[in-house]
C-alpha cells in the first residue's frame, strides 16, 4: 500500500490538505484557471478569447472524468460525453458571443471578463447539477462569489490602497516606538 493510499484510508487524514488535494485537485485547478483567466484579463486589458476557448474543454474533461469511472456500458458513456459536449459547446458560443465586434465595442476588457466568468459559473454550477457532483457545483458557486468581488475589488482599489499604506504607516510606528521603549528601559 503506497502512503497516498494509507493517507485516504485514514479518515483525519480526508481533513489533511494532502488529502483534499488528493482528492479534490480537478477542482481546485478549475477554480484557479478560470480565476487566473480573469485577473490576466483585468490587467492585461486585451482579448483573452483564446484563453477561454482552452478552458472550457478543459472544463468538459473534469466534468466527464468526475462520472466517466461509474459509467460501464459503452452507451451510457457515449450519451455523457455528447451531454457534456453539447452543454459546454452552448456555454462556449455564449463565451463567443461576448467578444462579436458589436457587442465587444459596448463593453470595457473588465466588462468582458466578468460576463465570460458569469456564464463559465453557470456553465459550471449546471454542468454539476446536471452529474450530480455537489463538487463542480460548488466550483460554479465560488465562480459565481467572485463576479461581484472582483468588481468590487476593481472599483475599491484606491481604498484598499489607502488602507493598506495606513496599516504600514502603523505597523512600522510601533515597531519604532516598541523598539524605543525597550532600548529606554535597557538603559
Amino acid at each position: 500500500m503506497t502512503e497516498a493510499e494509507a493517507d485516504m484510508k485514514d479518515p483525519q487524514s480526508e481533513l489533511s490538505p494532502r488529502g483534499f488535494l488528493a482528492r479534490d485537485w480537478p477542482y481546485v485547478v478549475m477554480l484557479a484557471l478560470a480565476v487566473l483567466g480573469v485577473a490576466f484579463a483585468s490587467v492585461a486589458g486585451g482579448s483573452m478569447m483564446a484563453y477561454w476557448e482552452i478552458l472550457v474543454p478543459v472544463f468538459a474533461a473534469v466534468c466527464i472524468w468526475t462520472r466517466a469511472h461509474e459509467t460501464h456500458p459503452k452507451p451510457q458513456l457515449r450519451r455523457l460525453v455528447t451531454v457534456e459536449a453539447l452543454h459546454w459547446g452552448a456555454v462556449f458560443v455564449a463565451m463567443q458571443l461576448a467578444y462579436v465586434p458589436d457587442v465587444k465595442s459596448m463593453m470595457n476588457a473588465d466588462a468582458s471578463a466578468l460576463m465570460v466568468l458569469t456564464l463559465l459559473a453557470l456553465g459550471t454550477f449546471t454542468a454539476g447539477a446536471q452529474l450530480g457532483a455537489w463538487r463542480i457545483c460548488v466550483v460554479g458557486v465560488v465562480l459565481a462569489l467572485g463576479v461581484p468581488f472582483i468588481a468590487w475589488l476593481d472599483r475599491a482599489t484606491l481604498l484598499i490602497t489607502i488602507v493598506s499604506v495606513a496599516l504600514a504607516v502603523l505597523a512600522t510606528f510601533i515597531f519604532v516606538h516598541r523598539r524605543h521603549g525597550a532600548a529606554q528601559a535597557e538603559s
